[in-house]
């Protein structure tokens, strides 16, 4: 075998090591000074990492943080779809869809055009870094909401989002980078874009998870009963890659293939008594380590000295982010959703919540590696958007609903 194979190995399995057991220590910590452990997770990595201790270079492994990168959002996105009851998500659908779509376009416009104001550079690579922040973190926001007592309309409209705007963002992003190449834009054809990707998504993660739930039900057709917690991993992968190969959005298909498995009595599916829990314990590991793994090493390979050169300007930009854009995405969208009956409480909070994360930073990723200019700008802010995103509106989310009295007690969830 190859020795240097060997040694990259041997690398690989000391820099787990060292993830994993400081990810223990940082959630043991996160809870007892009330601060999202995705917090600590990112700060721990820009420590250990080449910016400072340099203890952790994970640049020769691009390929394995592509895969922890792309499955750990995909699983997270499947947990997220598992929370979601399709008797409640047909409520709100008007509001995710007018927020996934015409929200993030808003956001991108409004973002953009403070860009263009205060770096100086042209308006079609403003509205890019507009769009590659557009979009809401699954990864954050599907563990917070789970763990807290709102409304499960609020809560599920809130974690739906995160997974439909993310095909949005990714679609307005690529379509802005065509443009700059050169190329022309189409209202019609970015509409039928997102059709396609996001309906696409959703048509491969309704027949994957409806197979491989089937698989391991009750019934003649559960010839794999009891690997329910395997056949979600395997269905997960299946239906993201599958959607890769026609092109649509992967994304799309895990949530899908977790609403599927979260609401089984809709499909006439009959789960093996005992193999929802020991599915539930197998799940909530896994996605702690998937957590762990992206955030610290999304701290690990954050460009500081670019953060440093733009941190004023870039403060301005995320700042405008956050309180004009994303209150502008929301007042001129929910509103408009009669059926759902928002009230001006639920409104409010919905403007304040809306984390970056792994999904822009991969697409900030993207650009760099495809040399798009003031692709080492964009990073720059949406890194710092990350940070201060997750720092003040994931750690203020329980507290802001509890002060909007948006707290109902909790209920006895039936599978």
């Amino acid at each position: 075998m190859d020795v240097n194979v060997v040694e990259q190995a041997n690398n690989l399995m000391r820099i787990l090591a060292i993830i994993i057991f400081l990810g223990i220590v940082l959630t043991k910590i996160s809870k007892r000074i009330n601060i999202p452990d995705v917090v600590l997770y990112i700060a721990a990595g820009i420590i250990v990492g080449p910016a400072v201790l340099n203890i952790i270079d994970f640049s020769e492994f691009g390929v394995i943080n592509q895969v922890i990168l792309a499955f750990g959002a995909a699983y997270i996105l499947f947990d997220g779809g598992r929370e979601i009851a399709i008797n409640v998500l047909n409520e709100v659908k008007v509001t995710i869809g007018l927020l996934a779509t015409v929200g993030v376009l808003i956001s991108t416009v409004v973002t953009g055009f403070f860009a263009w104001q205060i770096f100086h550079i042209d308006f079609i690579y403003a509205l890019l870094l507009g769009a590659v922040i557009a979009s809401t973190d699954p990864s954050v926001l599907v563990p917070l909401f789970k763990r807290m007592n709102i409304s499960p309309k609020l809560k599920q409209t809130i974690i739906a989002e995160s997974a439909f705007n993310d095909a949005a963002g990714a679609i307005i992003t690529f379509a802005i980078v065509g443009i700059a190449a050169g190329g022309s834009f189409s209202v019609g054809g970015s509409l039928l874009d997102l059709l396609k990707t996001a309906g696409g998504g959703i048509l491969v993660g309704a027949i994957v998870g409806y197979i491989g739930n089937r698989l391991v039900c009750e019934g003649k057709f559960g010839v794999c009963r009891g690997f329910t917690a395997e056949m979600a991993i395997a269905a997960v992968l299946g239906a993201y890659v599958i959607s890769d190969l026609i092109g649509v959005s992967g994304f799309m298909a895990a949530f899908t293939v977790g609403m599927v498995s979260g609401n089984k009595s809709i499909f006439k599916l009959s789960a093996m008594e005992g193999s929802d829990e020991a599915h539930e314990q197998f799940k909530d590991v896994t996605i702690s380590l998937v957590r762990m793994l992206i955030f610290m090493l999304l701290g690990v390979q954050m460009n500081l000295e670019i953060i440093s050169q733009y941190w004023g300007e870039s403060l301005i930009v995320i700042l405008a982010f956050v309180f004009l854009a994303r209150p502008i995405s929301v007042l001129l969208t929910v509103p408009f959703d009669r059926k759902a009956k928002w009230n001006i409480r639920e409104i409010a909070y919905l403007c304040w919540t809306r984390e970056t994360g792994v999904i822009p930073a991969a697409l900030a990723g993207m650009l760099i590696t495809m040399k798009i200019p003031n692709a080492e700008l964009i990073s720059a802010v949406t890194s710092m958007a990350i940070i201060i995103t997750l720092t003040f509106q994931a750690s203020t989310a329980k507290y802001l609903a509890k002060v909007l009295k948006l707290e109902v007690k909790p209920k006895i969830k039936v599978q």
